[in-house]
């Protein structure tokens, strides 16, 4: 038999490379590879995307002239910052409720709005300027965790929806890893006493755009600020730069899992266990939110104030049990609190949270 190993060779190697090439690609969980629900329709209408944001990102903060434990809202400061940055939550918001109607209906006019909405944003520039203050940053990074955990499941989804609109695809992927660098620049080297929720959140913003654009810059710098975020939380659950928000610590504990524990499960889907960093920080930090659910004396204690429950009300602030009930082993009781609560949708997650870490099996309703 001609074996032509001159032939053969070459293609090992090919082979072998285009392997390598494929596993060094960043991937999110394996939930967002799912299909979309029914085959492609036409049908629907796309309303206007609203109007880019390229102006100075400065706005006032809902908690302006509190004292340092930062927890006293001011509803005229709210209502100002609520109006000018309207434009910015309606992008988050719309896009990920038309990626969440599309994965669930298959509307092939949902797709396109939803394309339509990023494409239009990303030509303008929007949400680059680099005039900003504390609130105007943290308005970034929300809104591009929110745009690009989102957009995570058209680009993995085995339907492959995306396939015919590349040069789409390109400018919005282009728009977030230039987001993505400006994030990663407006949140690297704070000191300590500065890291607290919001760096979490800029973190997982930047490790959405990491698996979004396969840059492996960006994933390394999520993976460093969960590293730190992680070496926060003390022996017994408590990150102190949440403890000094005073009667809102349990409120803001809680505010921190979402993040941290979706970059835990991005990570973990790209080989990188952070599940026992710090002799499992992760884990601590969800059991005392937890039990300070149930009983605030801790967080009572530790503050000198009787805890606001107020946001602990809204079950879409627990979207965290998904991702973190997929990293350690939940105990009964807790999953049993988690799906009475459920399922979970959260636009700064990229929607359907639930869905992605615990899809429904076909005939369950």
């Amino acid at each position: 038999m001609n074996t032509r190993p001159w032939l053969i060779a070459p293609l090992l190697a090919g082979i072998l490379l285009a392997g390598q090439a494929h596993a060094a690609d960043l991937v999110p969980p394996k939930g967002y590879f799912a299909p979309v629900v029914t085959d492609a329709k036409s049908g629907g209408s796309c309303k206007a995307p609203p109007a880019p944001y390229t102006d100075k990102l400065e706005f006032r903060s809902k908690y302006e002239g509190s004292d340092k434990a930062r927890a006293t809202l001011n509803p005229a400061a709210e209502k100002a910052f609520r109006e000018k940055t309207a434009t910015i939550t309606e992008m988050e918001r719309g896009v990920s409720k038309m990626v969440m109607e599309y994965m669930r209906k298959g509307q092939r006019s949902q797709l396109e709005c939803t394309l339509q909405w990023l494409g239009s944003w990303a030509q303008a520039n929007a949400l680059q300027s680099t005039e900003y203050n504390h609130t105007g940053k943290s308005m970034r990074k929300w809104a591009l965790g929110s745009m690009a955990s989102a957009y995570l499941r058209l680009k993995f989804s085995d339907s492959r929806p995306l396939a015919p609109y590349q040069s789409q695809t390109r400018v919005i992927e282009s728009w977030f890893s230039r987001l993505g660098d400006q994030v990663v620049h407006d949140w690297s080297d704070l000191p300590l006493k500065q890291i607290n929720n919001h760096s979490y959140w800029a973190a997982w913003s930047v490790m959405a755009t990491a698996v979004a654009t396969d840059r492996k810059d960006l994933f390394d710098w999520s993976v460093a600020q969960f590293r730190v975020a992680a070496g926060q939380v003390d022996k017994d659950g408590f990150l102190p730069n949440e403890l000094k928000r005073r009667q809102r610590a349990l409120a803001y504990h809680n505010y921190s899992l979402p993040p941290l524990a979706m970059i835990a499960s991005f990570a973990q889907a790209n080989g990188v266990d952070l599940r026992e960093e710090n002799h499992g920080a992760l884990r601590r930090l969800g059991e005392k939110v937890i039990a300070g659910v149930d009983d605030q004396e801790d967080f009572d204690r530790k503050t000198g104030k009787d805890q606001d429950m107020s946001e602990l009300k809204k079950h879409s602030k627990f979207s965290w049990l998904e991702p973190w009930c997929s990293l350690y082993r939940c105990s009964a009781e807790t999953l049993e609190w988690k799906d009475e609560m459920g399922p979970y949708k959260s636009f700064r997650l990229g929607g359907d949270v639930t869905q992605v870490f615990h899809p429904k099996k076909k005939g369950e309703s």
